[in-house]
């Protein structure tokens, strides 16, 4: 059953060819002896999973289902979750036990998904490897000794060694569709405000966008159905329409205008990715799309922009954790200043601490000019960029990554040479854009993602230009060796 994709799990669920409990079981003796691995999870949910699958197939026997009701899932251990432990990979929260459900997760409970388990990250979200976790690296499944991608590498890895049917992920900078490109997934960051921030710990709050991550087109689009939506509790949460974000998969893409953003195609990619990508619209244009040369003038000052905006709102968003009400505390503190200092010292990692200090001091009296409020001039420009291009297109096609995924440690030393991998997807946040990454490939064994990249509140038609895609390859059905 793990080879089935979420909407082939719901139906076989409808058609009462499988049970929620059955499922649920199966999943978990496949976390249990194919995670140690990966270490893609870092908390297993199996008594509650088994509850909620019980729970699910009383209601189909009601006739009360929805499409996802009793098809297990995984959370991004970024989001609460009510009675668990919520450590955003991080010393400082790991004894952390939520009192409230996120509402994401909420969402999913609603509908009766069982949730096997909180997937491993990069700490507090921020890294581009998963390799600043406090449980450790997760391994790619397609080579455990390279990275899945960050920050949702453990939701990425889970997916693609079908050790769940689909996963929830955050991007802030890349995070949902780098690690889906390294892992051979497809991921969708939506418009920033489709989905609820409430319960997603903050890491850069104008950039932070929660999405779904599975095999295909179709299934990132059930999830997407119950993500999206207005929360009054979170002030960044936009009230539209509700919308079946599935209605245009098979929508014909004869006449679509798909943008070549010419700044994307230049030094820096790898000669492998290259070619997926060229094969990749070589399909497209045999679907009957137009290709426009489009471009985005500003997009080569996204890393440096997005690496004073970042951490200057983490600097902010971090600052409640100062060992007083939650989270993790030094050991005798001599006053009060010894104990916020070791209890942060402590707590947070190395690159957290890097971004910590960098965003105080980017927002530091003197400095604030200089950087943080240019930086937020050269965003609207980026944002403008895109306006201007989706005057001539529909939908802009590009690589996700500029290579594959790089072998564990190789980037760890060098933070400017990490920051880089995300050089195609920053962009986006700053614009606040929706957009996706779905395998198109692979370069010497490894798995190489296609960007996607939709104007404001355009998911459907992402999903249904990759839905196209996919129905003609078969690079999402692939699995790696040893998970199959």
């Amino acid at each position: 059953m793990h080879h089935k994709t979420l909407a082939e799990l719901a139906a076989a669920l409808g058609d009462g060819k499988v049970s929620s409990v059955e499922l649920t079981e199966h999943f978990l003796r496949r976390i249990e002896s194919l995670d140690h691995r990966l270490n893609s999870l870092i908390t297993v949910t199996g008594e509650q999973a088994l509850e909620t699958a019980r729970a699910a197939d009383a209601a189909r026997a009601r006739g009360e289902a929805g499409p996802l009701t009793g098809v297990p899932i995984v959370h991004k251990d970024i989001f609460c979750t009510e009675g668990v432990r919520t450590s955003c990979a991080s010393r400082m929260l790991d004894n952390f036990i939520s009192p409230y459900d996120a509402g994401v997760v909420e969402r999913f409970k609603a509908v009766g998904c069982p949730v096997l388990g909180k997937t491993n990250m990069d700490e507090f979200a921020m890294g581009s490897s998963n390799e600043t976790s406090d449980y450790g690296p997760v391994n790619n499944p397609w080579d455990t000794q390279r990275v899945p991608g960050g920050s949702s590498g453990g939701s990425a890895a889970a997916v693609a060694a079908r050790l769940a049917p689909g996963a929830t992920g955050t991007d802030t900078g890349g995070s949902i569709r780098q690690p889906a490109a390294l892992t051979g997934i497809t991921g969708l960051k939506p418009t920033y405000g489709r989905v609820s921030r409430w319960g997603m710990i903050a890491f850069a709050s104008s950039l932070d966008q929660g999405g779904p991550m599975a095999r295909t087109a179709e299934d990132c689009g059930l999830m997407l159905n119950v993500m999206a939506g207005f929360d009054e509790r979170d002030s960044t949460s936009l009230e539209r329409p509700a919308e079946d974000f599935n209605a245009r998969l098979n929508t014909t893409l004869k006449g679509l205008k798909i943008g070549l953003p010419r700044e994307f195609f230049g030094e820096g990619m790898d000669p492998g990715v290259a070619r997926v990508i060229d094969e990749a619209i070589d399909f497209y244009k045999k679907l009957g799309a137009d290709f426009v040369e489009v471009a985005l003038p500003h997009s080569g000052l996204s890393v440096p922009v997005y690496y004073v905006v970042a951490p200057a709102e983490c600097s902010s968003n971090l600052a409640r954790f100062d060992g007083v009400r939650y989270g993790y505390r030094c050991e005798d503190p001599k006053d009060l200043m010894d104990l916020y200092m070791r209890s942060r010292g402590e707590g947070f990692g190395p690159e957290v601490q890097r971004r910590i200090m960098v965003g105080t001091y980017a927002l530091s009296a003197g400095y604030f000019d200089a950087y943080y409020l240019k930086a937020q001039k050269i965003r609207r420009l980026i944002a403008d960029d895109f306006r201007q291009a989706f005057g001539q297109v529909d939908v802009i096609l590009a690589p996700t990554t500029p290579t594959t995924a790089f072998r564990l440690g190789e980037k760890t030393a060098d933070p400017v040479t990490m920051y880089l991998s995300d050089i195609y997807t920053i962009a986006v946040n700053l614009a606040g854009l929706p957009a996706m990454s779905l395998p198109a490939g692979f370069s010497e064994g490894l798995p190489v993602g296609m960007q996607l990249i939709g104007n404001y509140f355009d998911e459907a038609r992402l999903l249904g230009v990759a839905h196209q895609y996919q129905r003609g390859t078969e690079w999402h059905q692939m699995a790696p060796a040893g998970f199959e």
